[in-house]
């Protein structure tokens, strides 16, 4: 039996569609949530795969496997090494429909913080030249877009603390007081441990450092030879990678005092854990996320990113990313999709009207709650360095590493 010949009129064959794109997002734990990566695909019509890392381990991924990811989600400080090694490709603003508020009204101080070292601002590592370097001055191609920010400090349990360290103000040097031996925290990520470890050295009278976001080989000597010795004394009760390593161990109280993140912080207080936010005197320690694309996303797959950057950036990621405590650069999306209440007391610094949500939506922050630190005005003009890669990174993590191996 032959078959029949399709003749004019006939019904087309059905068209084959080609396959959803799947993009894959490198980054940390900070920002790859589940319920953001849900919403998006449902709203993109596209699969979208989190790999959420540690800092260090991303960062190393992102260097040395460009093929393994399409967008890199991440911190500006760590573009100071993928950015040189050539794993990524420039952003077109052009393509970014929040750019013109990204870059309105308040964004140079939100990527200065009014820290006066040109080499530690996130936006010294913005704008990318046709050459390819890296500068402050507009061009329509960037490294990144610019996505989540905060300034941090450290968590600790306020009974604890008020009996060990009685009507004492809030200081970085708490993290290495003798006082609390045994139940400190200390991040292990070398580039942040080392400047909060730099700033308690400080402000503990142990050592003097020219500029602490940017130590020299002999400074970078100085404060691993002080750390190694406190951790041989016992000082630290762990050195952690993940905010969800050192959660538990605040929950029950056997650290006291440690490096701590805002997601941590809103994790704590959802479990009914007192758990206070510093304001140091010395000032924060900033930080700015971002969203850079592979070098190696191309066609549909760059389109997708594209099209995610800009659902991201639209309001309801950034509404979930306030209430683990971050602010987002494109802030006038969000206000749609945050109550009065939790606008006022996340962005303007004011008591909370009423109790106000969590990311998981359970009533986590109690009425009259004011936010440590006030606005995000006051917040970031207190910022004592910015998260950067220091120029002698290599002999850092080299030293660092003997550190947390001792």
């Amino acid at each position: 039996m032959t078959k029949s010949r399709s003749k004019p009129g006939d019904l087309a064959a059905p068209a084959i569609l080609p396959a959803r794109p799947v993009l894959r997002v490198l980054g940390t734990a900070v920002t790859l949530h589940e319920p953001i990566r849900l919403k998006a695909q449902q709203d993109l019509g596209i699969d979208i795969v989190f790999a959420p890392m540690d800092g260090v381990a991303a960062q190393q991924v992102a260097v040395r496997h460009p093929g393994t990811y399409d967008l890199y989600d991440h911190w500006f400080h760590s573009l100071d090494v993928v950015w040189w090694s050539g794993a990524l490709q420039p952003i077109d603003t052009r393509r970014i429909l929040s750019w013109d508020q990204i870059m309105h009204r308040d964004q140079a101080l939100r990527m200065t913080g009014r820290v006066d070292r040109s080499r530690s601002m996130p936006l010294s590592r913005l704008f990318v030249s046709p050459d390819r370097r890296l500068g402050i001055h507009r061009t329509e191609t960037v490294t990144a877009v610019p996505g989540v920010y905060n300034v941090d400090a450290f968590g600790y349990l306020p009974g604890p603390l008020e009996a060990l360290l009685p009507g004492e103000a809030e200081s970085w040097g708490w993290l290495l007081d003798s006082r609390l031996s045994g139940r400190v925290a200390l991040v292990a990520d070398p580039t942040i441990g080392a400047a909060e470890a730099a700033l308690a050295m400080m402000a503990q009278g142990l050592a003097s450092f020219e500029d602490p976001a940017d130590l020299s080989i002999a400074e970078i000597d100085t404060l691993v030879r002080i750390l190694i010795g406190r951790k041989r004394a016992g000082h630290f009760h762990t050195l952690w990678r993940s905010v969800s390593d050192v959660v538990p161990l605040l929950e029950d109280g056997e650290v006291v005092i440690g490096s701590l993140w805002a997601t941590a912080l809103a994790g704590l207080w959802s479990r009914g854990v007192d758990v206070r936010n510093a304001v140091p005197l010395e000032g924060y320690r900033g930080w700015h996320g971002c969203m850079a694309l592979s070098g190696r996303a191309e066609g549909r797959v760059a389109d997708a990113a594209y099209d995610y950057l800009n659902w991201w950036l639209s309001g309801w990621a950034g509404a979930q990313m306030t209430r683990h405590g971050l602010y987002v650069s494109a802030c006038d999306n969000i206000r749609p999709h945050l109550s009065m209440a939790e606008w006022f007391f996340w962005y303007e610094g004011k008591p909370a009207p009423s109790a106000l949500p969590g990311p998981d939506g359970s009533l986590v922050i109690p009425a009259g709650t004011t936010r440590s630190g006030g606005s995000v005005l006051d917040r970031i003009s207190n910022i004592a360095l910015w998260n950067t890669t220091m120029r002698e990174h290599n002999y850092l993590v080299r030293r660092w590493n003997q550190f947390l191996e001792t």
